[in-house]
């Protein structure tokens, strides 16, 4: 007994040293020269998209978005913005209404937009307030569906985040005579000598293809939309203003403000196929029904 007992003994604790103690600082182990290699913590290459409301407008009639006013009720749009949380940086997409809509309470007529408008909050107060860690001197790039007031209404805030736009909103921004639409050059002041990328296309921003710009030209001449590749939420596709409404989707409705026309439709269905390749959901941007089922910041998307 004494002897089955010994040989029980020293196989278990052969054992054990075989599977759990070969880490052991009891023993020296042996290198077979191989490099450790590091492992990156779980949620390390986790990419997140945080919701941002930014504004609301109304309208009293929706015609100029080739939509007749009994087709649909419809006569407040949502203004958002979004925060792009790559592990390699960070990107604002569409940059809301101007802060200064945030000086009058409550709904109002605001003849520096033309817009019956509302912004509750600034971005740059819901970004303090949700305490994410950055703010928008932080950033790494900023991107802009498009360069109308409602989307690029924080941009001489961001300091320092490399622009990523378009040759044809670059020019039509900076132009001596207005070529497009409900754009105010004021807001774009500081933009004129910022860092920028000048694009002419499509452009992967962070080089994984989980981000890109997709360009979609027509609304604006350097219109484009955001194309996102999340783990959980799925690929998922950020308008810009290439559609206002889901009757906008539906029937490719072309706003009348819009550069061109028959460039807003070839768009139309570029992004289509796209979508449809990649599986993706889009969302329209100013689609209010929509927006109000998001989880907003500091909640986000991954």
């Amino acid at each position: 007994m004494q002897s089955s007992y010994t040989v029980v003994r020293l196989a278990i604790l052969v054992l054990g040293f075989v599977v759990g103690g070969c880490g052991s600082n009891d023993l020296p182990v042996e290198s077979d020269g191989a490099q450790e290699v590091d492992v990156a913590e779980p949620g390390d290459a986790t990419l997140k998209l945080y919701v941002f409301e930014c504004g609301r407008l109304r309208f009293d009639t929706v015609e100029n978005f080739s939509i007749d006013n009994d087709e649909t009720d419809v006569r407040e749009l949502v203004v958002p913005c979004y925060i792009v949380d790559h592990p390699d940086g960070r990107m604002l997409w569409d940059g809301g209404l101007p802060s200064h809509v945030a000086d009058t309470e409550g709904w109002h007529a605001n003849e520096r937009i033309g817009r019956t408008a509302r912004l509750e909050q600034t971005l740059a107060e819901q970004l303090a307030e949700s305490e994410l860690g950055f703010d928008l001197s932080s950033l790494d790039y900023m991107a802009f569906s498009h360069i109308h007031y409602d989307h690029v209404g924080v941009a001489n805030e961001v300091i320092g985040a490399r622009w990523l736009v378009q040759q044809g909103d670059f020019d039509a921004a900076f132009s001596d005579t207005v070529t497009v639409p409900a754009v105010q050059s004021e807001l774009l002041t500081n933009l004129r000598d910022n860092d920028r990328l000048l694009l002419d296309g499509d452009h992967d921003v962070f080089g994984d293809e989980r981000v890109q710009i997709i360009a979609a030209p027509g609304h604006t001449p350097g219109h484009q939309v955001l194309f996102l590749d999340l783990t959980e939420t799925g690929p998922l596709v950020l308008s810009g203003d290439l559609y206002h409404f889901r009757l906008s989707r539906d029937d490719r409705r072309v706003p009348v403000f819009n550069v061109d026309r028959a460039l807003s439709l070839a768009s139309m269905e570029r992004v289509e196929a796209f979508v449809a390749e990649k599986r993706a959901t889009m969302w329209i941007e100013h689609d209010l029904a929509l927006f109000e089922t998001l989880r907003t910041a500091p909640q986000f998307y991954e």
